[in-house]
């Protein structure tokens, strides 16, 4: 029996970042996992905390009555009023438990949100460069991503986004810290953006959603600060998760924030509820819910990061290749030389050196190396670049 068109047509052009994770595995199991320097996939290598296991430990000796049925499908209210208070604290405003909605990970999260509030043929704006399953995300509820050119350094390029604005503009999509170049994107650019979104809502009648992709919020360095957005635009949402934070990826736990200063937040989150309940998901997973909302101030260390990105960026700078400083997250965004990042990932392979080309970001000429590896296979992987001057 065939298939759907949209879903074969992906298939043929599916994630880069996972077809070179594939081609990692199989170049390991020929050359050994030393061998082969894999920096393709953000799966972050680092342990939850000591905090998180015993939490998890004692939840699962006590399973108290009930602990596995199914709860409210925006999930347990004591969850979402101790998320609320985090949010409330990193975005500077109030929330309570009626502004969260917990979900399956940041990216259930996203389609969640672009189920409540897309009508069909509605466009989504993104600034290039941008995580590539925002496209498939926004076409699973009947959207179209809609991209702006890139800013100087990859900031945010508010003038791209407010000539993309249309009264098809349902939403404006950011990522901060950014994957894949890790930006984080200033407090004055997010104030521009929303003042750029409050105009076209009072030209069109229509105000745009700002939706913050936020799984990197606590992933920084050198004292940046990840800035707030729930607070600097009324029709503002964050979609987050643990997966990087606590080093929970395959736990699948996250949440959306909406701003209490949006007139219709009612009419938001009970779509938003529905959305969750419609698309499958029902609720978040019962028993992260339950560790999570213990565990709200911790996080993994950030200083294993920050030393391997100073490794990385040791490499990199040795063989002679530009990249971007990241402020936050943990991916290094670098120029290809001679800009053919097709050409220039083949050739690193050969040498067992895996990334991502930066096209597929919407980024040609440019190429993503993941540092969430150990330290010593950044520093292994050294004499394996060209231009290195031991090569």
């Amino acid at each position: 029996m065939p298939i759907a068109q949209s879903v074969k047509k992906a298939l043929s052009s599916s994630s880069m970042i996972r077809k070179m994770f594939e081609e990692g595995r199989v170049l390991k199991e020929k050359y050994g996992d030393a061998n082969v320097f894999d920096f393709s996939l953000g799966n972050p290598d680092l342990e939850p905390p000591e905090a998180f296991h015993k939490t998890l430990l004692r939840l699962v000796t006590e399973d108290a009555a009930g602990s596995h049925r199914y709860m409210p499908n925006a999930g347990y209210q004591y969850v979402r009023d101790a998320l609320a208070r985090k949010v409330s604290r990193e975005h500077g405003l109030a929330l309570d438990g009626r502004h969260i909605i917990m979900s399956v990970g940041a990216a259930g999260a996203l389609n969640v949100v672009l189920k409540a509030v897309l009508n069909p043929e509605d466009e989504v704006v993104v600034c290039k460069p941008y995580f590539m399953e925002y496209r498939a995300y926004a076409a699973n509820h009947g959207g179209r991503l809609v991209e702006a050119a890139a800013g100087v350094n990859f900031n945010l390029n508010v003038d791209a986004i407010e000539a993309s604005l249309s009264e098809k503009t349902a939403a404006v999509l950011i990522n901060s810290p950014h994957n894949p170049t890790g930006r984080v994107y200033p407090a004055e650019t997010l104030a521009a953006l929303a003042d750029v979104l409050l105009r076209h809502g009072k030209k069109t009648g229509r105000f745009p959603y700002l939706i913050a992709d936020e799984p990197y919020r606590e992933l920084t360095y050198d004292g940046v600060v990840t800035p707030p957005v729930l607070c600097v635009y009324p029709h503002s949402i964050v979609a987050s998760s643990y997966s990087k934070s606590l080093s929970l990826p395959g736990e699948r736990i996250g949440y959306i924030a909406v701003s209490p200063q949006n007139a219709d937040v009612e009419l938001l989150v009970d779509a938003l509820i529905y959305a969750t309940r419609v698309l499958g998901y029902v609720n978040a997973p019962a028993l992260m819910q339950r560790c999570v909302a213990e565990l709200t101030d911790l996080r993994v260390d950030i200083e294993v990061y920050a030393r391997r990105r100073a490794a990385f960026k040791r490499v990199l700078d040795a063989a002679g290749l530009d990249y971007i400083n990241p402020e936050g997250a943990f991916y290094i965004f670098c120029r290809v030389p001679g800009g053919d990042d097709t050409a220039f990932t083949g050739l690193l392979k050969e040498r067992l050196i895996l990334g991502v080309p930066g096209s597929s970001f919407g980024a040609p000429g440019w190429i993503r190396f993941a540092y969430c590896v150990s330290e010593d296979l950044i520093n292994a992987s050294a004499n394996k670049w060209p231009g290195h001057s031991d090569t």
